[in-house]
């Protein structure tokens, strides 16, 4: 009625944050004079289909609406920029154009996931998976990491190998480099804040967008600054999304209270102690096990079909769960203890590799991939 009538849609508030009942009007034709704070000023920048006025101001309203009323030509070239302005702008189509045209670039300077990968056809017909940590599982014991490593090899058709390490992914690829440890299929790093796929370690960035909710380093190193027993590590074994210190378990708060006090500041985080001293501090989102069950999710493996081997505080929650678990002869006994009694953990006699390899057997792990 507004437009058939050659009227005016007139929007007097002191204040508007964005302006829906304008661009409402100038989709029906209506010219529009609108208040000069918030989001009128943009719209009318865009459409150039009114003018702008003081709320406070009375007779500048007035002038306005004179001059757009007794001019008819001015009021029909307001309605159709209008028109126009909100097609270009404001419609559905429009909102898509800008929106690919942002996210264009960025996508492209991303390294991605690319499926025509061999890698990636091979994780998509896995049926099963051994992930097991870095240090406290393959490290030692030459011999037993050659025969699990020959193991691997020799049942890779359908089977998947991960490792999970709270080393960066540079430390990591420098210490299997030295110990002839092939790369395996997924690679957890940074107690599972950052997650690698195949020979080229193409990085998960959902992943790590993932991490990023409520994580607030300069906030709780602050917070930790002045806690006794609590020493940061060189800035080399730092991350982006892991803070690490040296603990003094004699002078330092137990985790428990170390945890209560950064939740009475409002931070929600992951506190990991391993081997009595070195403790951890990663998002809410990010663990071990977290990262596991992700990968587990997104390839389409069950957790019972999945073995995991650990030996230390910062592999628990990788074996609870649904997942066949193996700890390591050579196991942090402390670190360990509360988990003694779950089911579906195997506690290993040999230790390193060898404790794997107990655990495979264990589990006739190998026999149930033949039949998978």
């Amino acid at each position: 009625m507004c437009a058939a009538s050659g009227g005016v849609f007139i929007n007097p508030a002191l204040t508007e944050p964005f302006g829906l009942t304008l661009l409402e009007a100038a989709a029906t034709g209506c010219p529009l004079l609108a208040t000069e704070n918030g989001g009128p000023v943009d719209i009318l920048e865009n459409c150039k289909n009114g003018l702008l006025f003081d709320p406070l101001d009375e007779k500048q309203l007035a002038r306005h609406l004179v001059r757009i009323l007794s001019d008819r030509s001015f009021w029909k070239a307001l309605q159709r920029n209008g028109l126009e302005g909100v097609r270009k702008h404001y419609s559905w189509q429009a909102h898509v154009k800008k929106y690919l045209q942002r996210i264009t670039p960025l996508v492209k300077a991303r390294p991605m996931l690319d499926r025509r990968e061999p890698y990636q056809r091979k994780m998509r017909s896995a049926t099963k998976a051994v992930f097991s940590d870095l240090d406290q599982n393959l490290i030692g014991s030459s011999a037993g990491r050659k025969e699990l490593i020959q193991l691997l090899k020799n049942n890779r058709k359908n089977m998947l190998f991960g490792i999970a390490t709270g080393r960066s992914r540079d430390s990591a690829l420098a210490i299997m480099f030295q110990k002839k440890i092939p790369r395996p299929d997924v690679l957890i790093t940074g107690l599972g804040t950052s997650i690698y796929y195949g020979r080229n370690l193409l990085s998960d960035l959902t992943w790590r967008h993932h991490l990023d909710y409520l994580w607030t380093p300069a906030t709780l190193k602050r917070l930790l600054a002045d806690i006794s027993g609590l020493r940061l590590q060189p800035r080399e074994l730092q991350g982006e999304f892991k803070i690490s210190y040296f603990y003094d378990e004699e002078k330092a708060p137990s985790i428990e209270e170390l945890n209560v006090y950064l939740r009475q500041h409002d931070q929600t985080v992951n506190l990991s102690l391993s081997f009595g001293q070195y403790l951890d501090i990663v998002p809410v989102r990010a663990s071990k096990g977290l990262a596991l069950r992700y990968i587990a999710h997104r390839l389409e493996i069950p957790l019972e079909n999945i073995l995991v081997a650990g030996g230390s505080g910062a592999d628990e929650d990788m074996m609870r769960g649904n997942t066949l678990a193996v700890v390591v002869g050579n196991r942090h006994h402390e670190e360990l203890s509360d988990i003694d009694d779950l089911e579906g953990v195997y506690f290993a006699k040999g230790s390193y590799a060898h404790g794997i390899i107990e655990g495979i057997e264990h589990y006739d792990f190998l026999a149930q991939e033949e039949d998978a």
